[in-house]
């Protein structure tokens, strides 16, 4: 969220928070508000950094007062990831505010920390599982080659089995062998809903030159990878 910050005072972008609200919508019109996300980054030594109130920027509740107008509820949450780095993690927070009435004039907003699950689809998780395992073998220089053919193998497969299963129910359907379950009937119309129609070997050439840029990243990154530790050793060899 583009802002400038002048002291006690904070200039909000709100024609770009609009536009980006408009491309949204344009792509999926059940897109909506329902808060806004910070990072925290004081310094670890920074005293009473530990406090939780302390990953609350003093801007916060201005910004928080514009989110409240443009959520459709009212009523925004406000999620700050934690990158100070204290612990061996980043933790994600979310608040909410309350607003301090004083003789009835409301002074500020008190936030309060609410309970977050963090919760992710499978094609997410099939990444993050990657993600994590490449850092638990990024000592073993290379040995990620095999292990990235081999995801994109087991997904494949993964792929045309589920195919081939929807298929043979939407013929033993057609043929009568199988009683038609309207729920699946629904799903499977929903998923060839977001199939593009494109011809065949336009399909293939798109599908071919997103694997090549695919595997363009992945040998960059396998590249990177093995540089990085070949620094660490030169680095520790050395006593740099």
């Amino acid at each position: 969220m583009p802002h400038a910050e002048r002291g006690d005072e904070v200039a909000i972008g709100k024609d770009f928070n609009k536009q980006m609200l408009a491309l949204y919508n344009r792509t999926n019109r059940k897109e909506s508000v329902v808060g806004w996300y910070a990072s925290a980054a004081l310094p670890a030594g920074e005293e009473g950094a530990k406090n939780n109130n302390n990953l609350i920027a003093d801007t916060s509740s201005l910004i928080h007062e514009f989110y409240a107008g443009e959520s459709d509820e009212g009523d925004p949450v406000h999620l700050v990831v934690d990158t100070r780095l204290q612990e061996d993690s980043i933790s994600i927070r979310a608040f909410r505010s309350t607003p301090v009435i004083v003789q009835g004039e409301p002074l500020a907003n008190l936030f309060h920390e609410v309970r977050l699950s963090l919760q992710s689809n499978e094609p997410e998780t099939i990444c993050l599982n990657q993600m994590a395992k490449a850092q638990n073998n990024e000592q073993e220089v290379g040995a990620t080659d095999g292990d990235d053919s081999l995801a994109l193998q087991v997904s494949m497969e993964k792929l045309h089995d589920l195919l081939a299963t929807a298929l043979n129910y939407v013929d033993s359907v057609v043929e009568g062998k199988v009683t038609p379950n309207p729920e699946a009937g629904r799903q499977i119309s929903d998923t060839l809903a977001c199939v593009p129609r494109v011809r065949p070997e336009i399909f293939d050439q798109l599908f071919h030159d997103s694997l090549q840029d695919l595997l363009m990243v992945t040998y960059l990154s396998n590249i990177t990878r093995t540089q990085l530790a070949i620094a660490e050793k030169l680095n520790a060899s050395l006593g740099v």
